[in-house]
């Protein structure tokens, strides 16, 4: 089985992608990291679904994107609530962290090339999502071609680096449905950009718009939400 670096926030479709890519056929290693971000409880989701999804290793990462700030995930800056999907595709929005996926698939590529890895798996999605630059197919492939000039086994021709995105093309509601089939336990995925104690959507933010959309859509429940009902 060939190995694959899968990253993975913690959230709904990242989990789906680490699924996927063992359902491929893939061992998959997981990669999360701790860059600043203000919903950083989505690190104790990640190492759940790592694995409950059978990764051979999960490694968590620190990096302070937050240092330069720019961005609602990372710096004092409200979290939008409440937009609708019109508002949300008008302008890249202001949880938008800058160069955030081509810095993490970076050091994903650095890791796949220390295991004898040429695959990287990443969950973005150019339907159902906030409008993000990185989350474009024209973003992965540039970067595919940008790792097959950077790196030694691909310059010297023992292997090709491949940029998989398996939910680039799905709607949120595909993506879950797709999940469900492989096992995936969503109420261990934590989406929330604003999430209280224990990582309780606030339910207002896009990114949990967007997921009750997507399980509206796939016409099943959020076990998340039901999880936390059974709360106090």
């Amino acid at each position: 089985m060939s190995k694959a670096v899968v990253l993975l926030s913690g959230g709904l479709d990242s989990a789906t992608t680490l699924a996927m890519a063992g359902a491929a056929g893939f061992t998959p290693y997981a990669l999360s990291f701790r860059y600043g971000q203000r919903h950083e409880v989505e690190l104790e989701f990640a190492a759940r679904i790592a694995e409950a999804l059978g990764a051979v290793e999960h490694a968590i990462v620190d990096i302070d994107l937050g240092r330069f700030g720019g961005s609602a995930l990372t710096a004092d800056i409200a979290v939008p609530k409440g937009r609708s999907p019109e508002d949300m595709e008008a302008a890249i929005p202001v949880t938008y962290v800058p160069a955030r996926n081509t810095v993490m698939l970076s050091l994903a590529l650095a890791w796949a090339e220390t295991l004898g890895a040429c695959d990287i798996f990443i969950g973005v999605n150019a339907l159902d999502y906030s409008g993000y630059p990185d989350c474009r197919p024209e973003f992965v492939a540039a970067f595919e071609y940008m790792a097959n000039l950077a790196t030694r086994a691909a310059v010297e021709g023992h292997r090709r680096v491949r940029i998989h995105a398996p939910l680039i093309s799905l709607t949120k509601g595909e993506i879950i449905l797709q999940g469900q089939a492989l096992g995936v336990d969503y109420g261990m995925t934590c989406s929330c950009y604003d999430p209280g104690p224990g990582g309780r959507p606030c339910g207002e933010c896009d990114a949990c718009r967007l997921r009750a959309k997507g399980f509206a859509e796939a016409g099943i429940p959020d076990p998340l939400l039901a999880r936390f009902a059974q709360m106090p």
